[in-house]
């Protein structure tokens, strides 16, 4: 059976040797890169299941490395863990905006518990999917299966976070979702994020609708719902 791949990208050695060797003792295959540009590199070539991925790298930082691997077809999908010692949430907020799965913060406190986190995230992609393989609704169109997001038959591009967000809007048409329960949806119970995460997730899924973005309609002092069917999805702004 081959090894899980994962990718430290990682400038500062200590921490880049203890992550190898933790993932290593846990059986993964690991590879690293010290900088932005062979991150991509070594993205594209070992086609990694998994990446840590710090925030202050040389080259590239890890922001736009988060983008350009979101951007290429080859990586769009892989699990993306950020790492870094900036933890306000600011910092975390824009790191989940580019695409990143998780955030860490530095210094890791137990390798222990990083590693369930990752367990945690590769176990949940496995998961067969439940219900329906698509779902449609106003020329919106969501497919598990191809992992896709249509609007009047045309492809959008879209993060994963971004793309369970909205299969779990569209499943439930008129419930109103409280934020924390759009967390566990588009991020995962078991993912350490601020609520308000949501709101840069569902403004960066408005603009991408385009002339569609009215569907998803913010309830005050709740969260969000998607407007049901024959309803004209007048969307609220969001409560500062």
């Amino acid at each position: 059976m081959a090894k899980t791949k994962v990718l430290i990208v990682e400038d500062y050695r200590p921490l880049a040797e203890t992550l190898d060797y933790q993932l290593t003792r846990a059986g993964y295959e690991v590879y690293r890169a010290a900088d932005g540009a062979d991150a991509i590199v070594q993205a594209k070539l070992k086609l990694p299941d998994a990446i840590f991925l710090d925030v202050n790298l040389p080259v590239l930082s890890g922001i736009e490395v988060c983008k350009q691997l979101r951007a290429a077809p080859e990586t769009r999908e892989t699990l993306i863990l950020m790492i870094s010692a900036l933890g306000e949430e600011s910092d975390q907020v824009i790191g989940f905006a580019v695409g990143a799965d998780d955030y860490v913060v530095k210094p890791v406190e137990s390798y222990a518990v990083l590693l369930q986190r990752l367990k945690a995230h590769l176990r949940r992609r496995e998961q067969p999917t439940e219900t329906s393989d698509s779902v449609s609704a106003a020329g919106v169109t969501v497919d598990r299966r191809r992992y896709r997001v249509e609007i009047d038959g045309q492809t959008i591009g879209i993060t994963k976070s971004e793309f369970r967000l909205l299969d779990t809007l569209m499943r439930q048409p008129g419930r109103a979702f409280e934020r924390s329960e759009l967390v566990d949806a588009a991020l995962g119970e078991d993912t350490m994020v601020l609520e308000r995460t949501i709101d840069v997730h569902i403004r960066s899924l408005r603009k991408k609708l385009g002339d569609k973005a009215d569907l998803i309609e913010t309830v005050r002092g709740v969260g969000y719902r998607f407007a049901e069917p024959g309803e004209d999805g007048i969307a609220a702004e969001i409560e500062s």
